[in-house]
């Protein structure tokens, strides 16, 4: 009979939110701006084994705040289950400030007073839930308190009853068991009998217990590792992984040896030793995913020292883990050059395998109302700043009317004229773009906001997609491809360093004359450069052979791309529909990016004072609807015509 379990691991303990130091090389006393990651030990490893593949759940708790909320739904977009996380109205989310100060020193200090995640209980243990899963996975923080501990044992209990595999990460912390000083964060050992003690209580609970060297120190009351080993062994029969740091990791089965070299080990990679911090939870995913997919342990800890080699060499934890395509190039290709973060072609597949955790979803279908417009605009009878601002809300009225809480729609909108409704889209669920082109202009120049460097996109949040239009033309000469492909290549790469997704959209039709291979050539052009764009924005071509030439182009490239949007060029809709119908027959086709033939009537009418905002809000969210409407129909048509 097959097993119903819908999980396959769920961890259980810290959930914090790290402010991970931004500057490299500094004390954490000059560093001036952080950025905002999850972290905690056991949310890490359940969002490091959801991107290899595996089924993961969090049991813990969060505050009725928004470090907590950003925590759930940061869990959500990693594909972690959170049915096990409770909110706390009393207590606040933890948090951890943290630096990188060298390869060896990481400043880091805990703000975890009576924090909510230290508030888990027996009430938060369901037994269904824990039934759900193949394993669950312990992290030693949670015995340091009788209440946590309490839980941690309820669960243990519950998992030896349904058969659940359990599992120890002795992620040992002096200062979390009240053996070391607050500012003594980054401190991975001190001696204490009373915590040795503790652990020893527990041990024979699991069937797999991981740590460094130093923590089984702790765990077997010894600073010789071989001693701390049998000790552990003798009251456990878990299978014992030690994690060596640049030595790797070796596993023990059964009894101890009198060398550690004699137990099972897996291949180990040359890297670059960037940051320690979280390095042990990345290697803990990738065991697990050797160990619940049965692999033998020289197998299981090589995935796990894959996933270690990521962590250490890139800034922050849960981001810098692999995504399971990831994982395996790099296990087939091999390390190219020992520091990961800057290997351009590891960095591409990191991006673009995991960039839906951090910008919502898989988007398979974009149905965008793009009212981006800005010259178009002021060219109007009537316009003011004032006028124009105020109509783009109307416009994002009519697209949340049109949305109505439903996936897949979108929004393209400007800074300099839309700010007030680009601000207000933010946490809708619309897909936002945002332009950054100065209007018509070729050779292609920039809005004055987004600084000469591009340093503007600093400023940016982070759902913003970075969205550049391009007039460009294979028959363009030398100089001019040239200063336009660096003025792209520029923005793309300011976009990368923000974590911002990125739209590069062309239109070749307004420079010279097209043909089917127009685009195709364009698009390889732009890759060459070295621009990867996570979505394209084309016009529409009037041949399916021009479509099956771009697709292939980018397929050729990237098949990691987020896809296609159709852009309007102000057709009237019956050109539209025409277009939308070859352009859906193409899976890379997600949808349009359509404009005046949606807002340009309403528009002239508002701004003239011929129409007042509700009419115009109807008028735009009928006319957007309705290209909903065809676009949805024509996608149904083209995939019955396949099937």
């Amino acid at each position: 009979m097959p097993d119903a379990r819908t999980l396959d691991v769920i961890t259980i303990g810290r959930s914090s939110v790290d402010l991970y130091g931004a500057q490299i090389g500094g004390r954490l006393e000059d560093m001036g701006s952080f950025n905002k990651y999850i972290g905690g030990s056991p949310t890490n490893i359940a969002c490091g084994a959801a991107r290899l593949g595996l089924k993961s759940g969090l049991i813990t708790k969060v505050g009725d705040e928004h470090m907590g909320r950003f925590i759930r739904e940061q869990l959500l977009r990693e594909g972690v289950d959170v049915t096990g996380i409770a909110t706390d109205p009393q207590r606040l989310t933890a948090l951890v400030i943290l630096g990188i100060r060298d390869e060896e020193q990481f400043p880091l200090i805990f703000y975890r007073e009576n924090c909510a995640d230290m508030a888990l209980s027996e009430d938060d243990i369901a037994e269904e839930y824990i039934a759900s899963a193949r394993a669950i996975v312990v992290t030693g923080t949670h015995l340091s308190h009788p209440r946590t501990e309490a839980a941690v044992l309820k669960a243990l209990a519950l998992a030896r009853r349904h058969g659940v595999r359990t599992a120890l990460d002795i992620d040992y912390r002096p200062n979390l068991w009240g053996v070391a000083r607050h500012g003594e964060g980054e401190s991975r050992f001190v001696e204490s009998a009373k915590v040795t003690a503790k652990l020893q209580s527990s041990l024979h609970l699991f069937d797999l217990i991981v740590g460094t060297e130093e923590e089984f120190h702790i765990a077997g009351g010894s600073t010789d590792t071989v001693v701390a080993l049998k000790a552990v062994r003798a009251v456990s029969k878990a299978t014992l992984i030690c994690k060596r740091g640049a030595a790797g990791a070796v596993g023990f089965e059964e009894a101890i040896p009198e060398s550690l070299d004699d137990g099972q080990t897996g291949p180990g990679f040359p890297i670059e030793v960037f940051n320690v911090l979280g390095a042990g939870d990345g290697f803990f995913a990738g065991l697990l995913k050797g160990w619940l997919d049965d692999e033998d342990w020289p197998t299981a800890l090589k995935y796990a020292n894959a996933c270690g080699a990521f962590a250490v060499s890139r800034h922050g934890c849960t981001p810098a883990y692999p995504s399971l395509e990831e994982l395996q190039f790099f296990l087939k290709r091999g390390v190219v050059r020992p520091d990961l973060r800057n290997d351009a072609e590891l960095e591409q597949i990191h991006w673009s395998t995991n960039r839906h955790r951090n910008h919502g979803g898989d988007w398979s279908e974009c149905r965008v109302f793009a009212f981006d417009h800005r010259l178009q605009l002021e060219e109007m009878d009537g316009y003011t700043l004032g006028k124009g601002g105020a109509f783009k809300e109307l416009c994002l009225r009519a697209a949340l009317d049109v949305q109505d809480g439903r996936p897949g729609y979108g929004i393209l909108c400007d800074h300099r004229i839309g700010r007030h409704a680009l601000h207000a889209a933010s946490g809708t669920g619309l897909w936002i773009g945002r332009p950054c082109e100065w209007p018509g202009s070729r050779p292609l120049a920039f809005e004055p906001e987004l600084g000469a460097d591009c340093g503007g996109l600093g400023e940016w949040a982070r759902e913003n997609v970075v969205k550049v239009l391009c007039f460009c033309h294979p028959d363009d000469d030398a100089a001019m491809r040239t200063e336009q492909e660096q003025s792209v290549k520029r923005l793309f790469d300011a976009a990368r360093r923000n974590s911002l997704e990125f739209l590069l959209e062309i239109i070749p039709s307004k420079v010279a004359p097209v043909d089917d291979d127009t685009i195709a050539t364009l698009i390889g052009q732009f890759y060459a450069a070295g621009i990867y764009p996570d979505w394209w924005k084309l016009e529409p071509m009037k041949t399916a052979a021009a479509w099956q030439k771009a697709c292939a182009a980018i397929e050729a490239r990237d098949r990691y791309t987020r896809g296609i949007v159709v852009l309007g060029l102000d057709a009237p809709e019956a050109e539209l529909a025409s277009s939308f119908e070859i352009a859906a027959g193409f899976d890379l086709v997600k949808g349009f990016a359509v404009g005046r033939t949606i807002f340009g009537d309403a528009a002239r009418a508002w701004m003239k004072g011929e129409m007042d905002d509700a009419a115009a809000v109807a008028q735009m969210a009928e006319r957007y609807a309705r290209l909903c409407e065809i676009w949805d129909e024509a996608r149904k048509a083209a995939r019955e015509k396949a099937a």
